[in-house]
């Protein structure tokens, strides 16, 4: 009866309208949410076929459609966290529960959220308030990471930052900027050795010195302009691990510089880099000297030994003061000596469809078949934003609007309400009829 399906339809209408109602109230709830998306009730006609001849019509209704808009996003807030981590665009950070790391889980669940107010715990994990663990590839003690699948969770590891924690950098690399007096090569000279001394640090942060010597040629006449320079390790209890005849240049143009370096014993001197490559205590060590004719390393001038410009890499054992993260998503952390490392490397996860991901508390995500598989990328590189540290992502709600469709909703539900008195006013003459 055309009656009774207009009493269905207003009561369906009163139906969707409360879900909007209910997602409305959700946003509006939620406007100073960080990270909060916003959910839109969409209706639907429902279409009742019949006899176009017959001349009634038979109402079908309306059903709601709820989505949340997950691909929207909010403006970025600056905080003074450093760990307040939102992206600059497309993308999502891989968290975990904190539930699963404490239980220590094999199988955590992979999940996922657009921004987040992390804090170390007891045991130094960084997790929000809301229990999501950050994830992060770790990297090695060089700072590289190591290739990890993209599409699975394999390599994933909660990130860990323990606030007294302390680290040391081996030097690897030195440069020997010195001055040799040229008077010193003359026939008459002293031939005296001369010493310079420069520290180094260990694979274990200890202090050790590369004691160097410059023994001068001293010809019976005239000039010779060369030099045995021996290295020694005072981590090798001062054994030779280099030796080399120096011969520099006399010439108008390039005089002072180095014109040959030959090697006696220890390790090879490169003439392309200018480097000799030597073996120390704790392993290689690259100690630039200077390519021949370059004058910023080894030169011969005047009658004055300077040590110029001696640079070298490493530091002592140093005290963690912060952490910060970059717009790569690499987790850095900063020592009281000056030394950084690399700690993390953050991926950020993408999927083909981000609305069609399954919502959980605390602004958490996971796949479902609607959104697809998710793929994990480099921050900046495919269609993922970059990682923005000291930041949140504010609530993607818009209040002004959330009023303004509370208003058309009340409106629409009032006049489905007054579709069900009237037909209960007609019903009610109907019944009258028979009377």
């Amino acid at each position: 009866m055309t009656i009774s399906s207009s009493m269905n339809a207003a009561v369906a209408g009163l139906s969707v309208n409360a879900s909007r109602l209910a997602s409305i109230s959700d946003n509006i709830a939620n406007s100073g949410t960080n990270g909060y998306k916003r959910s839109i009730t969409d209706f639907e006609a429902m279409v009742t076929t019949g006899s176009s001849s017959s001349g009634a019509y038979s109402a079908g209704g309306v059903t709601a459609v709820t989505n949340r808009m997950i691909d929207e996003t909010g403006s970025l807030v600056t905080t003074s966290n450093a760990m307040d981590i939102a992206i600059n665009g497309r993308g999502m950070l891989p968290v975990t529960t904190a539930a699963a790391v404490s239980a220590g889980s094999a199988n955590q669940p992979m999940m996922m959220t657009t921004t987040g107010s992390f804090q170390t715990n007891s045991n130094g994990v960084l997790e929000t308030s809301s229990g999501l663990v950050l994830l992060g590839w770790p990297a090695n003690a060089d700072g590289t990471v190591t290739t990890y699948p993209r599409d699975t969770t394999t390599g994933l590891q909660p990130v860990t930052i323990n606030s007294n924690q302390t680290a040391g950098d081996p030097t690897t690399v030195m440069k020997l900027g010195v001055n040799l007096p040229a008077t010193e090569t003359a026939a008459g000279a002293t031939g005296a050795a001369i010493p310079l001394s420069v520290e180094y640090f260990g694979n274990l942060g200890e202090s050790e010195n590369l004691n160097v010597s410059f023994v001068p040629t001293v010809p019976s006449s005239g000039s010779s302009n060369g030099w045995t320079m021996t290295v020694k390790d005072s981590a090798q209890n001062n054994a030779v691990v280099g030796q080399y005849a120096l011969v520099f240049d006399n010439s108008r143009g390039s005089g002072g510089t180095l014109a040959s370096v030959t090697t006696m014993s220890g390790g090879a001197y490169d003439p392309t880099t200018g480097a000799l490559d030597l073996t120390v205590a704790g392993g290689p060590m690259t100690v630039t000297i200077g390519k021949p004719g370059d004058t910023n390393g080894l030169t011969q001038l005047s009658n004055t030994f300077s040590p110029t410009a001696i640079t070298k890499d490493g530091s002592p054992v140093g005290n963690l003061t912060s952490v910060a993260i970059d717009q790569n998503g690499f987790i850095t952390a900063s020592y009281d000596t000056g030394f950084t490392r690399k700690l993390y490397q953050i991926p950020l996860v993408d999927v083909p469809n981000p609305n069609g991901l399954t919502s959980l508390d605390g602004q958490a995500y996971q796949v479902s078949p609607n959104s697809g598989s998710f793929f994990l990328w480099d921050a900046g590189t495919g269609p993922t934003g970059s990682v923005a540290g000291n930041s949140l992502e504010s609530s993607t709600t818009d209040v002004a609007a959330e009023l303004t469709n509370l208003i058309q909703t009340q409106r629409a539900y009032s006049s489905n309400a007054k579709v069900i008195t009237t037909v209960d006013q007609m019903l009610q003459e109907t019944t009258n009829m028979k009377q």
